[in-house]
């Protein structure tokens, strides 16, 4: 266990190359109570925050523990109480004025000695007119309660004593223990108890992320979250799993009572704060959690990736690979699998990554976009890598000042709204500006297997346009369309000037040793079929115009069923069918185009069994057709499990077998 305030620590923190926190690694937190409180602190953080809580506050249906204990307080048989939790100290006052009036009660408190394990309580007693004699001093266990009367002894010795303790939904029978040893009869005064949640699937979701390989890092505030967590998993029967998962993520805990429950549990705990607060257990996770994953994976998985490094390919010329026949319309003897977004947030190694590098950074660093690019090839077993990079890359070099805040949100400095804006777009030499991209495909190329293809990409000149007119995403496009509308001159002057700058781009990516380019039209589905026929498809059409005959170049949009036709005028030697078309349909329409598609990528959040039925109902769309090339109808979305998309892989494999 590391704690925040070892030397080690601050070591650790001094060597991290960002300062972005969690830097978007997936944290899971079973906080009930201060659930909202929590996800803040870890969004602030840099972390995606999953709540999956684990308790429940119960109060006791009859109030008599506290009855029994206010008329015991008035009758002068107390000799001291200790509170231990802010909450459970009101609920106590509430139940107890149910009785008797608060004065005479905060009368008899002042006859006694009054403890606080910490600033909780403390404040709670304060509201209330109670006077505190003795307050344990931090990380506030039963250890410092015990300690606070130990150095008061000489005013108040335990012996011979009645000494009430306010629970707080778990007795401490450790703090009891300790009281007995001293000569005092402890009395238990219950007004709460955990439970655990009445709607567990929350919980569940939480810990099959954890399962799946999808969670870094877990946050544990009190020891009963850790008793319900273990408790639900064997309900659900996936303790199993759930244990042997925990030794591939991060385990923070609140402190040392929390802690010791863990590792009774067997749960290892490797972050604990100095400070049992809140946020100091955020900050301290966030600060650890990037060295210790990273030591983690060392330990687990020694040695190079798994699969793509030791595969064997039919030949060594990639132009050979089945992807490529297969895009040429060639019979091939399995179908050629790869998916869009393969190299993603989903996958641990991509996240621990991205914790440590900003995503510009990542982009325009070769040696690192190769290294993601080769790493989702190899860890998927995929027919077909994908360059690492970004469709908007391009548009920084027009003058737009592209950058990406925390989240990977990006946004640009300047967009466009009229003809003057148009006018001060700059022409893109993709050699001169972009040749952090062409060394990206050099060294990628160079260090995946020689049969594997490359495919190189940039986003279409429609969703380029769209992306710098309104800034950013939108749900009517209302910018975009009024510029196409309004102003001809000025819609077709950007169009053109986008259009010649992809071409070059996606060229410039073929000399620099890409075996095919895919065209992204992500935000094309916003139009109807009229307005891409006159606005967009002359665009999109000198793009595939310009670029050489002998590459293959995939077409992919998104809610693009009724434009399909278009899109097959428009060019392209591929058609990307996402997952709102029918399949079937387009493979008979199209029969002399190769098509890509187009399983729904929201169905690898269900399961191996329904991947499996998912990956042959897509087969079963296509039959025998020679030129298709199995994919997602989109990109792989965050928090899908790692081994759901490998189940695919496997899948596709295994079903896509030709006679």
């Amino acid at each position: 266990m590391i704690s925040a305030s070892s030397e080690q620590a601050g070591k650790d923190g001094a060597n991290r190359s960002t300062a972005e926190g969690f830097g978007g690694l997936r944290v899971v937190y079973f906080e009930s109570r201060l659930a909202t409180e929590c996800g803040t602190l870890v969004e602030k953080s840099g972390g995606i925050a999953i709540s999956a809580p684990a308790m429940r506050e119960v109060e006791l249906s009859d109030n008599g523990p506290a009855i029994s204990f206010a008329g015991q307080l008035l009758a002068g048989r107390v000799d001291a109480v200790i509170f231990l939790t802010g909450v459970g100290t009101r609920h106590l006052f509430a139940a107890m004025e149910t009785v008797h009036q608060r004065d005479e009660l905060v009368a008899a408190l002042k006859e006694t000695t009054v403890a606080v394990r910490g600033p909780k309580p403390l404040r709670a007693l304060g509201e209330l007119g109670v006077r505190v004699d003795l307050r344990a001093e931090e990380p506030n266990t039963w250890q410092e309660v015990l300690a606070a009367f130990d150095a008061n002894q000489s005013t108040f010795s335990l012996e011979g004593k009645t000494v009430a303790v306010q629970e707080y939904g778990v007795g401490s029978p450790q703090l009891a223990s300790g009281l007995a040893e001293r000569g005092a009869t402890p009395l238990s005064v219950a007004v709460y108890r955990w439970a655990t949640p009445e709607n567990t699937r929350p919980l569940l979701d939480g810990l099959r992320e954890i399962i799946s390989g999808t969670a870094d890092v877990l946050l544990f505030t009190s020891s009963m979250q850790a008793r319900n967590v273990i408790e639900i998993a064997s309900a659900a029967d996936i303790v199993d799993q759930l244990r042997q998962a925990l030794k591939e993520v991060v385990v923070a805990s609140i402190g040392p009572v929390c802690s010791q429950t863990l590792d009774e549990l067997g749960i290892a705990v490797d972050v604990q704060p100095a400070r049992g607060k809140l946020g100091a257990l955020v900050k301290a996770a966030a600060e650890q959690a990037l060295p210790l994953l990273e030591q983690r994976r060392r330990q687990a998985v020694p040695g190079p990736p798994p699969t793509a490094g030791r595969r064997e390919f039919a030949s060594d010329d990639p132009e050979q690979s089945l992807f490529m026949r297969a895009c040429r319309r060639e019979p091939v003897e399995r179908v050629p699998v790869w998916l869009m977004r393969q190299a993603g947030r989903y996958m641990r190694e991509y996240r621990e990554l991205r914790a440590r590098t900003p995503f510009m950074d990542l982009c325009k660093n070769p040696e690192l976009s190769a290294e993601v690019a080769v790493t989702a090839a190899a860890r998927l077993g995929v027919d077909a890598a994908i360059l690492f990079s970004d469709i908007l890359l391009i548009v920084e070099p027009m003058g737009l000042g592209l950058t990406y805040t925390r989240g990977d949100g990006p946004r640009l400095q300047h967009v466009v709204r009229d003809a003057s804006d148009v006018d001060r777009l700059q022409e893109v030499d993709p050699n001169e500006s972009l040749p952090f991209v062409m060394d990206a495909i050099r060294r990628t190329r160079g260090e995946l297997p020689a049969g594997l293809p490359l495919i190189g990409f940039s986003g279409a000149p429609f969703t380029l346009a769209s992306y710098i007119i309104e800034g950013g995403s939108s749900r009517n496009y209302t910018h975009t369309k009024r510029l196409m509308h309004s102003d001809r001159g000025a819609w077709d002057a950007m169009m053109e000037l986008i259009s010649r700058s992809v071409a070059r781009y996606l060229s410039a990516q073929v000399e620099a040793g890409v075996q095919a380019v895919q065209l992204f039209d992500s935000w094309v589905g916003c139009l109807s079929p009229d307005e891409y026929r006159e606005f967009v498809l002359p665009h999109t059409r000198s793009v595939f115009d310009a670029l050489p005959p002998s590459t293959p170049s995939l077409h992919f949009g998104t809610g693009t069923s009724a434009l399909l036709d278009l899109q097959v005028e428009a060019g392209g030697s591929v058609l990307g069918i996402d997952h709102r078309s029918d399949l079937a349909e387009a493979s008979r329409r199209f029969s002399g185009l190769a098509l890509q598609g187009n399983m729904d990528p929201a169905i690898l959040f269900a399961g191996p069994e329904a991947v499996r039925s998912g990956c042959r109902a897509v087969l079963t769309a296509v039959g025998d057709r020679d030129g298709f090339i199995f994919n997602l109808g989109h990109g792989v979305l965050p928090g899908t499990p790692v081994d759901n998309v490998i189940a695919l892989v496997d899948a596709v494999h295994e079903f896509g077998l030709r006679d």
